[in-house]
């Protein structure tokens, strides 16, 4: 069974049909911030106050590959995510931040 170190902040979601973990490292804000093309974390905030669908798919493969999920990551255009599964996992990886 999988399972997710809270203390580094990682989470555990359901994606493609299995469980994954996502976690907000420095690298993976730092690929967060080069896809987006923003530097800082105030740009960073206001780009996702309305994100694209490609957004989305840039910040959900940082935060896999964060988690150590590369495989999926790579993969993710083909992947079965819904927007909806992407953006509950985003945000739950967001907000695991600091807890």
């Amino acid at each position: 069974m999988r399972t997710a170190n809270g203390a580094r902040g990682e989470v555990l979601v359901e994606l493609d049909g299995a469980p994954r973990r996502l976690c907000l490292t420095l690298g993976a804000l730092a690929e967060i911030e080069t896809a987006l093309e923003v530097s800082g974390i105030e740009a960073l905030a206001e780009r996702l106050r309305r994100p694209t669908a490609r957004d989305l798919m840039a910040v959900l493969a940082a935060l896999l590959n964060g988690g150590g999920e590369a495989e999926l990551a790579a993969r993710l255009e083909q992947a079965s995510v819904s927007p909806q599964a992407a953006a509950e996992a985003v945000a739950r990886a967001f907000g695991a931040v600091g807890e």
